[in-house]
């Protein structure tokens, strides 16, 4: 079905793509056991245990999967036990085709549905079948201890996927957020497609600001503090609220883009802006050419 879309948010996405995967990886120290490494993809996490590694996220193609495991060998000699994915999208899961066969593989359970549909639909935006989840997560929140490291993980609602899972580190106070955090994006992105919510992200970040932490690593850009994601909370609320006020006075989707400074919308963008995402839920609108 045909979407007029946002073209600040197709130049920022494809902008974003092209640089990450031709610029070289590049691995950043938040605490002595936790990294994080960016390029490729969505940014990965990497959490050094008692006798293995736990990576967040597994970047885009099978080669970026290799450069990422070449990386983490630079850092520790400990292999790669663990895989968390915080959603099910291609720049953080077809990375997974270059983990050794028989890692653990943690996601939620909306992620691998997604990902199984992905597959049957012809492979696009999914690992190969033998590297899906083995692991699923099913409750809004499940502690575990994997290679001596507590790890939180959390799901509030359908935010930027039905899928996501937000990986919390209590006692390092950081938090790897997948993409409901993005920070090339000036709004929340939301994938329709996928099931994503306006409210469910608005409620999943609030969820991540009254977490004990300090330091947020987004799905990418740079690591956030608490007061970057209020910020951006905030904001998205707002606008949340003035989209919906607009709607509810008969207003076209057209006519809301104006009035909250949207740039012009082109046909062939990645992703429904916010702005029409909202709309969409307000108006239960499937579209509007």
């Amino acid at each position: 079905m045909h979407r007029r879309l946002v073209l600040m948010l197709a130049v920022c996405c494809g902008l974003a793509v092209a640089q990450q995967a031709q610029a070289p990886f590049q691995t950043h120290q938040l605490k002595p056991n936790v990294y994080w490494i960016e390029g490729g993809g969505g940014n990965s996490g990497v959490i050094i245990g008692d006798k293995g590694v736990i990576v967040v996220d597994a970047k885009t193609t099978q080669a970026g999967g290799k450069e990422l495991l070449d990386d983490i060998a630079k850092i520790t000699p400990k292999p790669v036990t663990t895989v968390i994915l915080t959603h099910s999208d291609g720049d953080h899961v077809n990375g997974l085709a270059a983990f050794p066969a028989g890692v653990k593989v943690i996601a939620h359970e909306n992620n691998k549905k997604e990902q199984e549909a992905a597959l049957s639909a012809g492979g696009r935006g999914a690992p190969p079948a033998d590297h899906l989840p083995n692991q699923v997560i099913a409750k809004n929140r499940e502690t575990l201890k994997i290679e001596g490291v507590r790890i939180e993980l959390l799901h509030w609602a359908p935010a930027h996927t039905s899928g996501d899972l937000v990986v919390f580190l209590p006692a390092e106070k950081i938090v790897f957020t997948g993409d409901i955090i993005a920070t090339q994006m000036p709004d929340a992105l939301i994938h329709l497609e996928k099931h994503g919510s306006s409210e469910g992200w608005i409620t999943t970040t609030k969820g991540m600001v009254a977490l004990n932490a300090d330091q947020y690593v987004p799905g990418h850009g740079n690591v956030q503090t608490k007061d970057d994601i209020q910020q951006r909370l905030a904001k998205v609320e707002a606008k949340r609220k003035q989209i919906k006020e607009l709607a509810a006075q008969g207003k076209s989707l057209e006519e809301i883009r104006a009035a909250v400074g949207d740039p012009a919308p082109q046909a062939n963008a990645r992703f429904a802006s916010f702005t029409e995402v909202v709309y969409r839920e307000t108006t239960n609108k499937s579209s509007e050419n």
